[in-house]
């Protein structure tokens, strides 16, 4: 048996026995290097070089600062900003929703959190104000994602990180596919209001609209203190989430004062246990990834696609549609490390640039967080909303749709993603 089919075979193996993906990894990667004869000091190596990066230290503090927002009345401040701004559309909530999302996003950059958050607030008001519970769920879920692809995105930060490219560039380049499938949610949620009767809140008024405003302007500079620093030079990404999280709480502990502070070592607490399991994860993709490198998979799958087609568009739909199968049972993270190689060889071959590569694969593996059997975004927004799974899974489908055609578009029209990076920081290119 050729070792990278007993590799891979092990691993999946593993996972249908629902073994964590980190032990999995290490599992999978132990068995072959004993079958090969590879020392295994290798495992400790390559496991370490796996976190060793400077880089990889901005999760953490992101991961800190979607805890410090929940914990809040930040949440709460963009929900009114929201409200105020889109809210008298018909399918009001619909359009706060995927609002607050996408601002949300761009300040934690962790889907799950936003489901979490977002989610305990606007399912139950979607509820109430008639919408289907079904609809209310999924697109919960689905605009959640849009902080897998709208910096600072996490995803983006390892992909950057372990595919030596600039992720000031990726952050800049996520900007627009975001928001496109933002738009793209929220004309979806108009036509569904037509067709239901969903109703538009009252328009507040010009002058609560301001106050509304003004009080969610100070947790809106985050993004822009964020990605300013970044792009203008002034720090590193890690730099950049320090940063931020100091900003945060500084208003949360002095400015609203409305987290005490006992509370923050719970919140600190929270917030590295949450981060253990990624890293764990990045530690076990090191030395599995090392050992697909080792093995040639990238050579062997581009030789194979070639063999298949030699159009760059033909072999990019064939890596979306493998992406969109590896996200239904692995996590983004997960997916992005174990399968960088092979990413980074298919795009070289179809002459797509690595900024919009790894962009590219990361909306379309933003599509597994709410596609069983993974779909984490879907079950935590179907257990707040009380919803049967697989009427979520039927009220999201088309959502999902959305965000494919957009990974579509972008893969036909390449400046979707590369022109504001290209604009920005020229020198990149």
């Amino acid at each position: 048996m050729h070792p990278l089919v007993l590799l891979l075979g092990t691993f999946f193996l593993l996972i249908a026995l629902r073994l964590n993906i980190a032990f999995a990894l290490i599992a999978s990667s132990f068995v072959v290097m004993m079958t090969e004869g590879l020392p295994l000091t290798s495992v400790v190596n390559q496991m370490y070089s796996g976190i060793d990066s400077f880089t990889l230290l901005a999760v953490p503090f992101f991961m800190f600062l979607g805890r410090v927002l929940n914990a809040s009345s930040i949440t709460e401040r963009l929900l009114r900003v929201a409200d105020a701004t889109v809210g008298h559309v018909r399918g009001g909530l619909g359009h706060v929703n995927v609002f607050v999302s996408m601002v949300f996003a761009s300040l934690s950059g962790s889907a799950a959190a936003d489901t979490a958050s977002v989610g305990s607030i606007l399912i139950p008001a979607m509820k109430k104000a008639g919408y289907n519970p079904a609809f209310a769920v999924a697109l919960t879920a689905a605009s959640s994602t849009l902080g897998v692809v709208i910096p600072p995105s996490i995803i983006l930060i390892v992909y950057g990180a372990f595919g030596n490219v600039s992720i000031g560039a990726l952050f800049l380049a996520g900007i627009t596919p975001g928001v496109l499938i933002g738009l793209f949610m929220m004309s979806y949620t108009y036509v569904q209001a037509l067709r239901h009767g969903y109703p538009a809140n009252p328009f507040p008024g010009m002058r609560a609209t301001v106050r509304a405003v003004r009080r969610g302007f100070a947790p809106l500079l985050i993004p822009i203190l964020v990605l300013g620093g970044i792009v203008g030079g002034f720090f590193t990404p890690t730099e950049g989430a320090i940063v931020a999280v100091c900003w945060a709480l500084f208003l949360a502990l002095g400015l609203y004062r409305d987290i005490p502070l006992r509370a923050m070592p719970g919140i600190l607490a929270t917030a590295v246990t949450e981060f253990s399991v990624p890293l764990f994860t990045v530690a076990g993709a090191g030395i599995f990834g090392w050992l697909i490198s080792y093995l040639g998979a990238a050579e062997i799958v581009v030789t194979f696609i070639t063999a298949q087609t030699q159009n760059p568009y033909g072999i990019m739909l064939l890596l979306i549609g493998f992406l969109l199968l590896v996200g239904t049972v692995l996590n983004p993270i997960s997916a992005t490390l174990i399968f960088l190689p092979i990413i980074q060889a298919l795009g070289t071959v179809a002459g797509y640039h690595p900024v919009h590569l790894g962009v590219l694969s990361t909306i379309v593996l933003s599509v597994g967080l709410i596609t069983p059997p993974y779909g984490i975004c879907l079950l935590i927004a179907a257990q707040i909303g009380e919803v049967r799974l697989i009427d979520a899974i039927v009220a999201v489908a088309p959502i999902c749709a959305l965000t494919i055609l957009v990974a579509c578009l972008s893969l036909l029209f390449p400046q979707i993603i590369l022109a504001l990076p290209q604009w920005l920081v020229p020198q990149l290119f």
